[in-house]
């Protein structure tokens, strides 16, 4: 008679689906409830909100990195378009005495940067991480040479109302984030563009043989990106009233560790907005955690370490099964 219990193999291969999908939010969970155990500054209102507000232009370049990650890409450039989008919208402010032209600008100078990345990966035929690579360099160049090196102040109350504004206690910011990540998830799941995206992701041969135009879906994902960049630095611009060409520095990291700890496959053909939402928080959690408790920073950047790690474990685990 055979055995009706299930084998050490099968029960793993049922956990681990769930595991994958839902560890980004166990996490989240479980870091939440820890810390407002630990410390009393945790969990207040002001506490959560700063967190939610601070991390917001993150979150927008996570959302869309997402989509690039899916597609089988990378975009390391995204820092550096925040950075020049961030001085354009301040140069254009105080040259032109228009606060909100100079806000309009940003996202569009991070779309036209964002097609000139899809252009040389798609055209030129350069891997994705080689052409961002290259182009943030180009872009932070750019940055620098549009200040010259220093700030451009903008001393106008209405070009700071959306970085600091808000509707009741929920900021600007997050109320763009949540727009942003329902209108992507939106694109993802339920267009066919969304479709494109993860079939060009899962296989870029059998999505060309389908008719699937590979080289137009990875443009695009390239240039929403771009546009993601522009919208978080005109909210990084308006919070902080400055232009600063070293603004972005370190963000595109941040992102695409936040994308890989939501889940999505570094592989591509798979992934969630939501989770890459979740990556960004669990990485705000940990640190505004170390933070409150004053902990060493080098566990810090250990623990922070290991969770990514963690990640691409599981992703590399679901490409070898």
């Amino acid at each position: 008679m055979k055995s009706m219990s299930a084998t050490p193999e099968s029960s793993a291969a049922q956990v681990l689906p769930f595991v994958r999908r839902y560890a980004v939010l166990i996490l989240l969970v479980a870091l939440f409830v820890t810390l407002s155990v630990s410390t009393s500054s945790f969990l207040t209102l002001t506490n959560l909100i700063n967190i939610l507000n601070q991390n917001a232009p993150l979150a927008i370049i996570a959302v869309a990195g997402t989509l690039v990650v899916i597609c089988g890409g990378f975009d390391l450039s995204t820092g550096a378009i925040f950075s020049v989008a961030a001085v354009v919208a301040a140069w254009v402010a105080v040259r032109l005495g228009n606060p909100a032209l100079g806000l309009l600008s940003a996202p569009v100078v991070g779309a036209i940067l964002g097609l000139i990345n899809g252009l040389a990966i798609t055209r030129l035929k350069i891997h994705s991480f080689l052409a961002t690579l290259a182009s943030s360099l180009v872009y932070g160049g750019l940055a620098v040479l549009i200040t010259g090196g220093f700030l451009i102040s903008v001393d106008d109350g209405s070009f700071t109302a959306l970085g600091r504004g808000g509707v009741g206690p929920v900021y600007y910011a997050v109320i763009i984030l949540g727009v942003f990540a329902l209108v992507s998830g939106f694109l993802l799941n339920y267009t066919t563009f969304g479709r494109y995206v993860l079939s060009v992701g899962g296989n870029p041969e059998a999505a060309e043989l389908s008719g699937i135009r590979v080289d137009r879906v990875k443009l695009y994902t390239f240039l929403y990106s771009g546009l993601a960049a522009g919208i978080a630095a005109a909210i990084g611009v308006s919070r902080i009233g400055s232009g600063q060409p070293q603004a972005g520095t370190g963000l595109q990291l941040l992102a695409i560790a936040a994308v890989i700890l939501g889940g999505t496959s570094i592989y591509g053909g798979i992934g969630a907005i939501w989770r890459s939402v979740c990556g960004v928080y669990l990485l705000a959690l940990i640190d505004n955690g170390f933070d409150i408790l004053n902990a060493n920073p080098f566990f810090k950047d250990l623990t922070t370490g290991v969770v990514i790690l963690a990640a691409v474990a599981l992703s590399a685990t679901r490409r070898g099964r």
